[in-house]
């Protein structure tokens, strides 16, 4: 085989020099994220696939390099579909033939790539400036050899060890942060994280995809975007992240902020074992996730992957930690992390409710109350049909502000701001964009929350920016299956679904409260109960503590998840995942709407004042929300 003959042509050359001869293994055969018996390609340092001979890892540090196994894993990771299916899930492959033809002058460019990066040359290669390990990978049709950064993985089979679960370990042990000024809650700028952009994305073992594609299209924004796969409960899912700002480096560095995030919020990555046990068993110190909300009867009937949760049912568990009793709470794993699942604990279809990143936990924390406040009053008021107040704008709008509804202006589209505060005082905000000729493409929403008004309106408008150029091309593409949901609600089944269906013209009737407002108020006005009451302060701590007492002062929990990543610690992020039992989350799927069945969607109106007796089930605005 191919291997054999490499391995034979490069011992050869090593032997040549009274050098031991390098360790070559085959990628693309087995599968990497498994430990085979009898396979160790954690010492190997040549890896040969079929468009290219991989040489690495090479330079990186003496402890916590990654290694020959950590490449499999990262390689592996970014092969299409069908490649991973069949390497991951399925019977594997049989060689039907030799590829790559090992010839001569491949053998020679492949020793002298080796020769200079382990010393066997002239002199040892130079370890790079900025500590990662390099693999350098030459093109078995042209001999072009391209080096990029590669990171250790954290759940490479060959290199970590399980760790047993810790309660005293979820403390967050929160500390005073200053800000330099109130009204700023993030103590760092994407820039200043000095991300590892090229060892993040790369076509050979990017962390988080195979490139940062820049969108030089959108008249809106200045997008950059990418993906990657991860294999969760329901196999292959795509993960996609963006960077949604005025300038592409600035987007870029979100963007992979955001994807460092997904990653780290989809499964767990710090390699601590669960606790395996009953609620009932566990009671004592574990959350009940019905509190988080759960299905009707008829879903659990219905849907195969689905059933009913069962307190005496043994399940993963994690360790969390409760900012209002101030002790660790276990919170069941597929709560916790949104693409883990067992056989056992199909009780609920989690998405990435309340999962965020920050410099320091405290502003993780803060960012992922932010947005459990964000999607809660959202579904509050579209399912509740709350009388939403306009914001105006006028004579009080940002320079920020102005320019982006100007730019939606000038595409067609007029965009509303609206206070969708229900019984909590943080500004919430929701953004409508209105198709002004009533064509497809007619309506998009967009939310954001922060303790400074400004913020969050600037944050809902940055949104709904970013998804106006799009809205008539989804529909256009999908015209004939999203008019087929208008009609049949039923068929909204995924996360997109939910957006793109208020793209069809005749969804107007069901956004009119949002189109035609029962009223309209200067900002002023309409923050003047909370700008009277919110905390001034420069430490971010404050802020926490604003928003957790808020939510335990409506009789809720505030539990935080650490979830950081080694890849997140490496440049000094961490990201939590925050659950408030009894807030209603976001979820997408007709079928999947807990926030129908939650007693908070019937009272938060009549507790914030907004009327006088709680909602009915008859009076519940029965439309698939158009959360993006």
């Amino acid at each position: 085989m191919t291997e054999k003959l490499l391995r034979d042509a490069l011992a050869e050359r090593a032997a040549h020099r009274g050098l031991p001869a390098p360790q070559v293994a085959t990628l693309g055969i087995e599968d990497a994220t498994a430990v085979a018996d009898g396979v160790d390609r954690r010492a190997a340092t040549v890896h040969l696939t079929p468009q290219a001979v991989l040489v690495g890892p090479w330079g990186g540090p003496p402890d916590g390099a990654a290694c020959g196994h950590c490449l499999a894993v990262r390689w592996q990771r970014l092969r299409p579909v069908p490649t991973r299916d069949a390497l991951e899930t399925g019977p594997g492959f049989e060689s039907a033939g030799e590829w790559p033809l090992l010839t001569q002058h491949l053998a020679d460019a492949v020793w002298a790539v080796y020769a200079a990066v382990y010393g066997a040359g002239s002199g040892a290669a130079a370890r790079p400036a900025d500590g990662l390990a390099r693999v350098t990978s030459v093109d078995v049709r042209t001999l072009v050899t391209t080096t990029v950064p590669v990171l250790a993985d954290a759940r490479c089979p060959a290199c970590s060890a399980e760790h047993a679960p810790d309660r005293g370990a979820a403390d967050p042990r929160l500390r005073s942060r200053t800000k330099p000024d109130p009204n700023t809650y993030r103590l760092r700028r994407p820039a200043e994280y000095r991300l590892p952009v090229a060892a993040l994305a790369n076509p050979v073992c990017g962390a988080i995809g195979t490139d940062c594609v820049v969108d030089m299209s959108s008249p809106t924004t200045a997008p950059v975007l990418g993906m990657w796969r991860i294999r969760g409960r329901r196999g292959l899912a795509d993960m996609g992240w963006s960077g949604q700002t005025n300038n592409f480096a600035r987007s870029r560095d979100v963007g992979l902020l955001e994807g460092l995030e997904r990653d780290a919020g989809s499964l767990p990555r710090q390699h601590v074992a669960p606790v395996v046990g009953a609620y009932r068993e566990l009671a004592g110190d574990a959350l009940d996730p019905r509190d988080c909300g759960v299905y009707s009867d008829d879903t659990y009937a219905s849907n195969e992957r689905l059933e009913p949760f069962d307190p005496d049912r043994a399940i993963p568990w994690v360790w969390g930690w409760s900012l209002r009793d101030e002790r660790p709470v276990l919170v069941p794993r597929r709560i916790s992390y949104y693409s883990t699942g067992t056989d056992g604990d199909g009780f609920v279809d989690e998405c990435s409710n309340g999962c965020a990143s920050g410099g320091s936990l405290e502003e993780a924390i803060l960012y992922g109350l932010l947005e459990l406040v964000e999607r809660d009053a959202f579904l509050l008021g579209w399912y509740g049909g709350a009388d939403l107040t306009e914001i105006e704008l006028a004579g009080t709008a940002t320079p920020a502000t102005r320019a982006m509804l100007d730019r939606a202006r000038f595409l067609g589209y007029h965009v509303r701001l609206f206070d969708n505060r229900i019984d909590l005082p943080i500004p919430a905000v929701t953004a409508v964009a209105e198709r002004l000729d009533g064509g497809p493409g007619l309506l998009g929403f967009a939310a954001g929350a922060s303790l400074d008004p400004d913020t969050a309106i600037e944050g809902a408008l940055e949104e709904i920016c970013s998804y106006i150029p799009s809205l008539s091309a989804h529909h256009g593409r999908r015209r004939a299956e999203l008019e087929a949901m208008a009609s049949d609600f039923s068929l909204v089944r995924t996360l997109r679904d939910h957006a793109e269906l208020f793209t069809v013209p005749a969804m107007r009737e069901h956004g009119r409260r949002y189109l035609e407002p029962a009223r309209s108020l200067p900002k002023d006005t309409v923050y003047a109960d909370w700008l009277g009451r919110r905390p001034y302060s420069t430490d971010l701590l404050d802020d926490v503590r604003c928003l957790r007492d808020a939510l335990t002062g409506l009789g809720h929990d505030v539990i935080v998840v650490d979830q950081t990543s080694p890849e997140q610690r490496m440049v000094g992020l961490h990201n939590v995942c925050m659950i408030v039992p009894g807030l209603v989350p976001i979820d997408f799927g007709w079928s999947l709407q807990r926030a129908l069945h939650m007693p908070r969607t019937f009272t938060a109106q009549r507790r914030g004042g907004l009327r006088s007796t709680d909602l009915t089930a008859a009076e519940l605005h029965r439309v698939p929300h158009p959360f993006p």
